[in-house]
């Protein structure tokens, strides 16, 4: 099992608040990597939200490649950050991490919004399959204001090695994953969190339907379906799927991942649009067992269940701040001075909503509708 850690907040604060929070729950996580995404960014990145990010990992010789790369694609450089690395024992440090902060090529200045996102994705996605063959180029995000940061070891040395404890980054959304390693290599593309096209989730669990919801996903001809280093992927790009593609409401993606059975769709007032997503996505329904977080482009942040609930996961705060965590521990850590009789431990029908700036937490049954 992995183990999770999401901060979403109306005031800037740094990942060390995640990471401490993974500390606590430390004993499901093996130490085999770290993956964090940063959204609404603080910071050295506060006067840069209108331009895009371009996140990842690359070698001395896949810095000329991306250079070059870019730059024939007619996108210009704004502003550089990287982390101030410190040597850490046990952990490999790689030539160069980056976040580059960029403006579209002018033939895309003033091109619709999703015309610019799917020039993200396709670039981002081309840049992957350059540096893939060599890891001389890893790219975990490309959208404005958000960043990704990820490396193998363990969460805590992870974050001493990037200086995540110096204060300089900040958000008012973070997730962090503390990786438990279910592979036989430790890949950082199987790392979460996973990102598309401002939609964002991580998974502590197993995806047993892994097979069939990937299947069902290629074949929809979006390029952005790729990857699947880890069976966690494919929940990401289910709810890009579901919200940007098919243009559903959010609550939707907990009726496509785990479906009514008949008797209790027709108890529903939008049942027959339910009934004709259930049995059209009926291949995207999830086995688990499994326990999701994610956010939304607006901010909104949620945590899911698949029917089993063996992967339980709470969410609790104040107003202005909740964490959505795999362990009570965890949230104890991230907001300690709060009313715990409030906590909430979504059960199977349930989605968890935290609207953005944190100000409002709604629970969503899928039998109340």
């Amino acid at each position: 099992m992995c183990r999770l850690a999401a901060i979403t907040s109306n005031d800037y604060f740094s990942p060390m608040e995640n990471i401490l929070a993974l500390e606590t729950m430390k004993e499901g996580h093996d130490g085999s990597g770290l993956g964090l995404t940063l959204k609404d960014l603080g910071g050295h990145f506060e006067h840069l939200k209108g331009f895009p990010i371009l996140s990842g990992i690359c070698s001395k010789s896949g810095t000329k490649v991306l250079d070059d790369f870019m730059d024939k694609a007619g996108f210009q450089l704004k502003d550089v950050w990287a982390p101030k690395i410190k040597p850490v024992r046990g952990i490999r440090p790689r030539d160069h991490y980056f976040a580059r902060v960029y403006d579209y090529p002018f033939s895309f200045k003033y091109k619709p919004w999703r015309e610019k996102e799917d020039l993200l994705m396709n670039t981002r996605i081309t840049l992957r399959k350059i540096g893939e063959p060599d890891e001389s180029i890893f790219v975990f995000s490309f959208y404005p204001d958000v960043l990704t940061l990820k490396e193998v070891g363990d969460p805590l040395q992870v974050a001493e090695f990037f200086g995540l404890d110096k204060g300089g980054l900040k958000a008012k959304i973070i997730f962090a994953q503390g990786r438990q390693n279910t592979n036989y290599a430790i890949y950082l593309y199987a790392c979460h969190p996973f990102f598309i096209q401002g939609y964002c989730s991580m998974t502590n669990g197993e995806n047993t339907a892994f097979m069939p919801i990937r299947q069902f996903l290629t074949s929809r001809g979006f390029p952005g379906y790729i990857g699947y280093n880890s069976d966690s992927e494919v929940f990401t790009h289910i709810l890009h799927y579901v919200v940007r593609q098919l243009g559903l409401p959010l609550t939707y993606y907990k009726d496509v991942i785990t479906p009514l059975s008949e008797r209790d769709i027709e108890r529903r007032t939008d049942r027959e649009a339910l009934r004709l997503l259930t049995y059209s996505l009926r291949p995207l329904c999830i086995d688990g067992p499994n326990v999701v977080i994610g956010f939304t482009p607006d901010g909104t942040c949620f945590m899911v269940h698949d029917a089993k609930k063996l992967r339980p996961g709470v969410v609790g705060g104040v107003k202005g701040k909740y964490a959505l965590m795999s362990e009570e521990c965890g949230l104890d850590s991230a907001i300690p001075k709060r009313d715990k009789s409030l906590d909430l431990f979504p059960m199977k029908y349930d989605m968890v909503i935290v609207r953005p700036e944190a100000e409002e937490v709604i629970v969503w049954n899928q039998l109340s509708h």
